[in-house]
């Protein structure tokens, strides 16, 4: 069970200065978890689905047990994170990028988590590949160190367990649709389908 709403109120409870969460922006931030919660998950999920049957080698891996679900989940997360991007930060002093490159203090800055799980330098040339297989896992879709997503766990435990009784009842089902027709959601943050047609069973 997710602990965040209790730990952010017992945090707000004990702040004695006046230093804590207000009660607005208690609600306000318990109002985000659960928003970003649902949103993230239905776009990882609606992902994994994609890719098993836009990619039906990857799915036969599972069901022989060469892989697994929580194989599936860990490269859906980094092949097509629920989100891309995340705007919008702005650097507090001057970076020095590895080209010589100068981030200057104010600059705009646009993390893309789904270039930096792509880096070739960090997943090799077939970074674009799906691959369930691939021996190195890491990504940055639940973000990193102080910032990582405290509902990671949960996300992967739903994801997972999700697929696994969804292609049980229906070991037939396939695309409604050819890949390329379907639509994005219309925003640079999310990372998902507006909708994802489906047969549930073999077409005759």
């Amino acid at each position: 069970m997710c602990r965040g709403p209790s730990l952010l109120i017992a945090a707000r409870d004990e702040e004695s200065d006046g230093s804590g969460f207000t009660d607005v922006e208690l609600r306000d931030t318990m109002i985000l978890m659960i928003n970003a919660g649902y949103e993230t998950t239905v776009n990882v999920i609606d992902q994994a689905v994609f890719a098993m049957l836009a990619f039906p080698d990857q799915l036969h891996l599972v069901r022989t047990g060469r892989a697994t679900w929580e194989d599936v989940v860990e490269e859906t997360l980094r092949a097509e994170p629920a989100i891309k991007y995340l705007p919008l930060r702005f650097a507090v002093t001057d970076i020095e990028l590895p080209d010589g490159q100068v981030i200057a203090a104010g600059d705009p800055i646009l993390a893309a988590y789904g270039a930096a799980n792509r880096h070739p330098d960090w997943h090799g040339p077939d970074a674009d590949t799906f691959d369930v297989t691939r021996k190195v896992k890491d990504h940055l879709t639940f973000g990193y160190g102080v910032h990582f997503c405290l509902g990671a766990p949960l996300a992967r435990l739903e994801v997972a367990e999700a697929l696994r009784r969804l292609f049980e009842r229906f070991p037939d089902m396939s695309l409604a649709a050819p890949p390329e027709a379907l639509r994005p959601v219309p925003t640079l943050i999310s990372n998902g389908h507006q909708e994802l047609p489906v047969y549930l069973r073999a077409v005759e």
